[in-house]
This record gives structure tokens, sequence and C-alpha cells, in this order.
């Protein structure tokens, strides 16, 4: 099965780490499988990329924290860009003739990039499928609503995909619902569950032993994804250890697209604390979130489930532009007693104290079970999609 996955990814790291686990997932467990990744990112060098697998950058464009677009590195405007964007991804679906074409978020692409293949697959009448995924919140129900009518993103799915497969569950946050799908696309969409990232590769203890951090100590990890806005996260964090009565011991990860500013004025700041080790940025995040006693975060959708699916105590910081879906993420977890949230507004050194100090004397589990399923309901949405028999591996 030849198969194109579509990744924009003009801000931020998630959503090529996500389409990352859904192609290595679809690669090990479908036989034959050949899969190729369309991204934007300037990070997808940086990954592990599995036989089988392989992927055509496309030409950088960013996404500001107010939302606005514009080239990353060229010296062109926006909508040449745009078009030569356009034009690579049709020439490769013309060449690559794909069995498969999955699309992350957007149905027509970043600016409308995809159109011009979708209206190719249409009128060629190929045998290319086409699924829309979904993450399980894309912005608070108005502005989502406002954004799909304004891009007549409900006609493209009605009229170009066969399925909409959203990687959440309608228990923690009913996209179909709150974004008043009508029933055209209701009857095309399945909810998948959260996708568990690769497990750790070194042990906790492992990992506490070579920083130096003994049973009864308390190591707290602290992430903000990517790191384009995590200045404010981490810098707080910083002070508060002025105020914290518990003596701890943190690893603190900057994340590679931190502006370098916001870098060198932090290491700076870590350099005249005690006990505290910090790393640009690592491919094996999971394995210090494993260590960790508490970890203190953003709400990416990557980095929430990730420490969900090692039933790791979190505080939450959602970032709150350019749009609510981290807000909302933070508030529907925190119903469910998952994690512990501050809103950006409010985050304070001493508020942040109190925080970690609730939840590392406080023991209680949640009783909530988040399905986690979401990479083998995937796999299965695609097969009893295709009417051909295909090998899968068991």
């Amino acid at each position: 099965m030849r198969i194109i996955i579509y990744s924009h990814d003009a801000f931020g790291l998630g959503n090529i780490r996500r389409m990352l686990a859904i192609s290595q997932h679809l690669q090990e467990t479908i036989t034959s499988s050949s899969i190729l990744i369309l991204s934007g990112s300037p990070a997808i060098h940086s990954f592990r990329i599995p036989d089988g697998i392989d992927y055509i950058k496309l030409p950088c464009i960013s996404r500001d924290s107010q939302g606005s677009l514009n080239p990353s590195y060229l010296e062109t405007d926006l909508n040449q860009l745009v078009q030569l964007r356009a034009d690579l991804i049709k020439t490769t679906v013309m060449s690559f003739q794909p069995d498969l074409l999955i699309v992350d978020k957007k149905p027509y692409g970043l600016l409308d990039e995809l159109q011009p293949t979708l209206d190719y697959i249409k009128s060629q009448r190929l045998h290319t499928k086409l699924i829309l995924l979904l993450r399980d919140i894309l912005d608070h129900p108005k502005a989502t609503i406002k954004e799909w009518k304004k891009h007549d993103y409900y006609q493209a799915i009605d009229s170009y995909y066969d399925r909409i497969l959203i990687v959440g569950t309608p228990d923690i946050f009913d996209a179909v619902r709150e974004y008043k799908f009508p029933l055209a696309l209701v009857k095309k969409t399945k909810y998948c569950g959260y996708i568990r990232k690769e497990m750790p590769t070194v042990g906790p203890q492992e990992i506490r032993q070579k920083i130096g951090i003994g049973d009864q100590e308390k190591l707290i990890v602290v992430t903000p994804g990517g790191g384009e806005d995590g200045y404010p996260l981490i810098d707080n964090y910083l002070d508060c250890l002025e105020v914290l009565s518990y003596s701890v011991k943190s690893i603190i990860i900057l994340g590679r697209e931190m502006p370098r500013k916001s870098k060198e004025a932090l290491i700076t700041k870590i350099a005249k604390i005690k006990n505290i080790v910090y790393l640009d940025f690592s491919l094996y995040l999971v394995n210090y979130l494993s260590a960790a006693d508490l970890i203190v975060s953003m709400a990416g959708y990557n980095t929430i489930t990730e420490i969900l699916s090692l039933q790791k105590k979190v505080i939450a910081i959602p970032r709150c532009y350019p749009s609510l879906e981290q807000s909302i993420r933070v508030a529907q977890l925190e119903k469910l007693g998952l994690l512990s949230g501050i809103k950006f507004s409010e985050l304070t050194p001493e508020r942040l104290a109190q925080k970690i100090k609730i939840n590392l004397t406080n023991t209680t589990p949640s009783n909530y079970q988040v399905d986690f399923s979401g990479l083998d309901k995937i796999r299965q949405e695609i097969l009893e999609l295709f009417l051909t028999k295909v090998a899968v591996d068991i």
C-alpha cells in the first residue's frame, strides 16, 4: 500500500511528531507499505525515520504566536511560496500515485495549498482514498465553526474525503457535537482514542542514577514542548524554586524551537541555581518523563498524551493564543482529575510553587482510564476503508 501523509507544520513540533508516530505504526503493521511524508517542519531531519518511510521537505512557512504566516527562510512572497508548495504536493501525488492520502487537520491544507491536488484526484478519478486526521480539540467551538464555514471546510470534507479520524474520545471532548458536524460528516467520522507514544528506551531508575537522584529525592521535569513560547514557563519555574519549601532536583528541556536570545537568558539563569540539569532538545524525552515524580509542561496534544500514558503527575500551563485548544484540553482533563492546571494569565512563581507542593504530597490517582488505542484503531479504519484485502502483520 502506498501512503502519502501531509503535515503542514507551521508552528511547533506537535504535528510532525504525531504523524511520524502514525507512519511508523502503519509501516510496521501493514505489509509492503511504502509511506511518503510531505512536511514543512524544519526539524523533520532530526527524527529517526524507519525503513519503509521517507519524506519530502516542503519550504518552511512559520506561524507566529499571533497566528500570522510568513516564509521562514526564503526571500519570497508568501503567495509565491504557497504556490511552490502546492506544485510540489500535486507533482508528488501524480508521480507516487498513492492508495491513501492522510491529511492532518486542514481539509484544504495550509492556505488552501492542497486544493489543486484534491481537484486532481477527483477529476482523474484516481483510486486514492482520503482521510482527514483531527486531534482531539482544534479550538473553541465558536472559532472553529466560524473558520470552517469561512473556508468551506464542511463542504470540502463532504466532497473529497472518505473518512474523518479523530485521535481523541468524545467523553473528553465531543468534536462532532461541539463543531456541529452535519449528518454527512457524522457518518464519515470515527473516534480512535489517543495516540500512545513510544515507551521509554531506558528505565526510570537508570535515568535517575545517571543524574545522581536518590530514591527519596524528588525529580521535576519541565518541558515547554517545542519551546517557541516556552520562556515564561521556564522562567517562572526557576523563580518558584526560590520560594518552594521542598528540596527538588530538576531537568529542564528548553525545546529546539526556542528563540536563541530566550535560550541564552535561561541558560545564564540556570547556571546560578543548584540541582538543575538542562537539555536543549532530546529525541528521548519520554525517558526523562518516565523518571519524573512531577512534570511541569505546556498542554499540547503530544506532550500531554505522553505524560498521561506514563501515568505521571503533571501541572499544565496551557497556551492561550492563537487558539484556545490547550486551555480547553486542560479544563477537560482537570475535571477528570488527570492533571492540575494553571491559566497562563495566572502563572506566578508563588502559584506554581503552591501547585508543586500539592502535587508532590498528594498521591491519590485519578480513576479515569484514558483510551490510548489510537494507533491500532487508525490502522483498523484504514484497512476497513479498502475493499481489497491488505496483508497485515499480527
